[in-house]
């Protein structure tokens, strides 16, 4: 087919594509007519792409493209996942878990960003840390790249290797990063006492059962008498939402713990229970950046509800709710449908969770600064150093005589 031959086709198909964008706005509200009006100039581009072009595009790659850039400019974890990528993905989902790199990730500045990783696990023993940028995986640029797609790049077969590109905070050089996926084991809360009366608890995940394993704990910090707790969220970044929220009942006896809401979604409330309620005593929570999703719910919560101090650094930002939308051509949308807020009712992806009494640690590539230096990182099972400042902190608020305010 010849260069005329193909700019008509493509112009057939800007007219048909409109012809039956027309007859559905028209049956539409006013507040309609500017989708109709962005499908008009989408055809335009298209039209003067094909034609004005310095080299005839590859329309497909062009589409593909388009498509990425409109997601993105929603949030993060929006994406487009093409016939094939929808295809992996049904199929792995089908077959369950698989090898991980044990991180966490979210979407910056328009590449993929580190939001946490999973300490010991694959992707820290190979260098990579919170907050590296993923300029790319497999080879494959993660510019044009959805979340879920570059989750699925990083699974695979225990024992193989993934070849990521890591830009780190304050260089502009991509560094070579090999990662060795394995199957990560499940996570457990770790807790122990680190004062006589301070019980210690961190969740490194919120999975489901990790509720209530929190509980059994609590329970029996107050059977031995020990009434005043620290609950870390640091580097807490994967778990179901339901959970988060399960887990902010074990602490307050009154009050609003989240809302979800979105444009279809109708609003949902999540309130305290008294009757889940196991921990009365003072307590504060820690946060870091790599915070996220229902461990920023759960932090929000204690927080908002004044019931502790949130102490340490704002969290990512990524508490939401998605769904996948099959398309006709056999691809697929990620959409985020709603956003959780906070008690006060700011959106937790726009602002995050902001601490209530600050401790800023200073970046690990930074050489000096004001900031404080960040404590080394923690094993399974491994107690926080009583050198770490946002604990210490902590440990101040809850023996000063404010602390007692916080009850429930």
């Amino acid at each position: 087919m010849n260069r005329l031959a193909k700019a008509a086709v493509v112009v057939l198909s800007v007219i048909v594509f409109l012809y039956v964008g027309l007859g559905y706005v028209l049956g539409k509200t006013t507040d309609d007519n500017k989708a109709y009006r962005s499908l008009t100039v989408y055809g335009e581009v298209l039209q003067h792409i094909q034609e004005d072009y310095v080299d005839e595009p590859n329309m497909s790659l062009v589409t593909a493209g388009a498509l990425h850039g409109l997601l993105e400019s929603l949030d993060p974890l929006s994406g487009y996942l093409s016939p094939k990528e929808y295809a992996d993905y049904r199929m792995r989902e089908k077959s369950g878990p698989r090898a991980e790199t044990g991180v966490t990730l979210s979407k910056r500045f328009g590449y993929i960003i580190v939001v946490s990783v999973l300490p010991y696990g694959p992707a820290e023993h190979a260098g990579l840390r919170s907050g590296d940028l993923l300029e790319s995986i497999g080879g494959f640029s993660t510019r044009d790249m959805s979340v879920a797609q570059a989750t699925m790049l990083l699974e695979g077969t225990p024992g193989s290797t993934a070849q990521v590109a890591a830009i780190r905070r304050g260089s502009s050089a991509p560094q070579p990063i090999s990662i060795t996926r394995q199957a990560i084991p499940q996570q457990h809360v770790v807790a122990d006492r680190v004062t006589e009366d301070t019980a210690y608890i961190r969740l490194p995940v919120l999975d489901a059962g990790v509720t209530s394993e929190l509980r059994n704990k609590l329970v029996q910090f107050d059977q031995k008498g020990v009434h005043k707790l620290i609950l870390d969220l640091r580097d807490c970044s994967s778990g179901a939402d339901a959970e988060g929220i399960a887990a902010a009942k074990l602490f307050l006896s009154a009050g609003k713990i989240t809302v979800l809401q979105g444009q279809t979604v109708p609003r949902q409330e999540s309130d305290a229970a008294p009757d889940k309620v196991v921990w009365r005593a003072p307590m504060e929570v820690l946060t870091s950046p790599s915070t996220s999703g229902a461990a920023e719910i759960l932090a929000a919560a204690i927080g908002g509800d004044k019931r502790g101090d949130v102490v340490g650094e704002r969290t990512f930002g990524s508490a939401s709710q998605q769904k996948v939308i099959p398309l006709d051509d056999g691809g697929a949308l990620v959409l985020t449908d709603a956003f959780y807020y906070t008690p006060d009712g700011k959106s937790i992806v726009d602002n995050g969770v902001a601490p209530t009494v600050e401790v800023r640690l200073a970046p690990l590539d930074d050489v000096a600064g004001e900031d404080v230096e960040p404590p080394p990182p923690l094993a399974p099972g491994q107690l926080p150093h009583m050198d770490d400042p946002v604990l210490n902190k902590a440990l101040q608020l809850l023996n000063s005589s404010s602390s007692q305010r916080k009850a429930a």
